[in-house]
């Protein structure tokens, strides 16, 4: 099985909606049984709440589920219970740096799977106000993600 964590700043805004986004690839191509994904914040402002507004009202009008989601701060052990942990900018990986580090476990970028892609980090809606523009680079991100991980592990 492999197990994909996303992560953000808050867990409210980009990293539960690329977990929803992704959760709705692998229903669709029918991978739910071969890949895990979650998300968590490397801050813990939002611990138990449900993602952002912004990110719910997008997530319904492309009727992709969020159904059950709610933030949680990462943790050590996510080191150990994870293939992948993709992060939406480099102060997220900095952060989590400071958490943990393991040699065995990818940590990425998610714009890091887009070839020639238009940012280099997925922006913060919860500033930006731009949650069309965050849905529309974690969209093309996780489709190269999941094309990656299926070439990568014969899936």
């Amino acid at each position: 099985m492999i197990k994909v964590l996303f992560v953000c700043l808050g867990n409210i805004c980009r990293s539960p909606m690329a977990e929803a986004v992704f959760r709705n690839l692998l229903v669709k191509e029918n991978l739910v049984d071969k890949i895990i994904v979650d998300s968590g914040g490397t801050g813990d402002w939002h611990i138990g709440d449900v993602p952002h507004k912004g990110t719910r009202e997008l997530l319904d009008k492309y009727r992709i589920s969020y159904e059950g989601m709610t933030a949680r701060q990462v943790v050590k052990q996510d080191w150990d219970n994870f293939n992948y942990i993709i992060a939406m900018d480099d102060q997220n990986i900095k952060d989590l740096q400071k958490i943990n580090y393991n040699q065995h476990v990818v940590m990425k970028k998610l714009m890091d799977f887009v070839d020639d892609a238009k940012e280099k980090e997925v922006p913060d809606p919860y500033y930006t106000g731009d949650f069309d523009y965050t849905y529309e680079l974690v969209s093309e991100g996780c489709m190269n993600l999941l094309s990656y991980i299926r070439e990568k592990h014969n899936i």
